[in-house]
């Protein structure tokens, strides 16, 4: 009676031992599903940013807004009819200034004004333009 209790023990000890140390044990099965979820956070990561730049793209493919944003904040370029003001406050330097892009409206002259101050000026600022003069 004490061989067979003892050939059972080992009959059962030697089919528990693929379960919690083996190939295909618990403690494999559990460490797969924390790099499955760490995964998981790295792949959503990827796609919310993967989701960002397809909206910019199809946004650059149908509009000219962003391209003209683009152009003006990244390359420095102005439009045509707009003339590029460098405003500096008195206690920044001229590389730290913000320079904003100002279009020109004419406006109905008056007997009032002086003919240099016959146009009427929108602010607008555009971000960092680099190095270009006017």
């Amino acid at each position: 009676m004490r061989w067979l209790t003892l050939a059972l023990l080992v009959l059962i000890a030697s089919l528990q031992y693929p379960l919690w140390i083996g190939k295909g044990s618990w403690l494999r099965v559990w460490d797969l599903s924390r790099q499955i979820d760490n995964q998981v956070e790295v792949n959503n990561g990827l796609k919310a940013r993967n989701d960002g730049m397809d909206a910019e793209v199809r946004d650059l493919k149908q509009g000219f807004a962003a391209i003209e944003e683009r152009a003006r904040s990244e390359l420095g370029m102005v439009k045509q009819d707009e003339v590029f003001y460098q405003v500096m406050d008195g206690g920044t330097s001229a590389q730290n200034a913000a320079p904003v892009l100002v279009p020109k409206v004419p406006v109905a002259p008056t007997a009032k004004l002086p003919a240099a101050a016959t146009k009427t000026l929108a602010v607008t600022p555009v971000g960092a333009m680099g190095n270009h003069k006017p």
